[in-house]
């Protein structure tokens, strides 16, 4: 069994933006992050993709690793491996395929290949202050991202960062209903673009509230500046 390095895009369910807040493009450019690059931020990068938004997806982690045949056993590939490659190892003969289709994987491989070449690790990449928005899915990639824009060397235009923490388990449930999640939240931080410093504080803390109501979810916020 073999994948192409590029598959049609996936569909998603509707993501389309509210009338109000459309624009042909985008004005401020998110970065969606989890560990491994191919779960939670692979989800959001799709369906923020689909909506029309400019979106980068990356992992904190210092490996990509995938469920394997026990805890024991994951499958762990270097950043920058190209989705197709993992998919080709894993489907190498049909107990394998059988396996990890059941368990989810090479359906992860598939998305991630059909949306760009490889996983792409956080802190070996340079140019993430291109990003108005970094939206973390866990607590400690949360702190992971903050401590990486700490330590790098600050740009001439000393430009801020907005780091959010929407917390999600890693499993691809989870991932798909936080992915629309994160979608409705980048939608009101790019309604309100040109007044972000003012009101991303004031989106996020009324976006929890709102969400507390019928959903419970742990919401970070820090500004950074790089």
């Amino acid at each position: 069994m073999s994948v192409p390095t590029r598959l049609p895009r996936p569909s998603t369910p509707p993501g389309a933006a509210p009338p109000e807040s459309y624009r042909t493009e985008s004005k401020l450019s998110f970065g969606v992050v989890c560990s491994s690059n191919i779960n939670r931020s692979m989800e959001a990068h799709l369906v923020l993709g689909n909506a029309g938004l400019r979106v980068e997806s990356y992992g904190t982690g210092t490996q990509v690793r995938l469920p394997g045949r026990s805890a024991m056993e994951p499958r762990i590939f270097k950043f920058g491996t190209p989705y197709a490659d993992m998919y080709r190892s894993m489907a190498t003969n049909p107990d394998d395929a059988a396996f990890f289709t059941r368990n989810g994987v090479l359906q992860l491989c598939r998305r991630g290949a059909a949306v760009k070449v490889a996983p792409q690790r956080w802190q070996d990449t340079p140019n993430v202050g291109q990003h108005d928005i970094a939206i973390a899915f866990e607590e400690r990639i949360f702190d992971a991202v903050i401590e990486d824009l700490q330590r790098r060397e600050p740009s001439e235009d000393f430009k801020p960062i907005h780091v959010i923490c929407l917390d999600t388990k890693d499993n691809p449930h989870e991932a798909q209903l936080q992915g629309q999640i994160a979608l409705d939240l980048c939608w009101l931080l790019e309604a309100a673009a040109d007044d972000l410093m003012t009101q991303a504080p004031e989106i996020v803390d009324a976006f929890e509230k709102e969400r507390m109501t019928h959903t419970p979810i742990k919401v970070l916020y820090q500004l950074c500046y790089l």
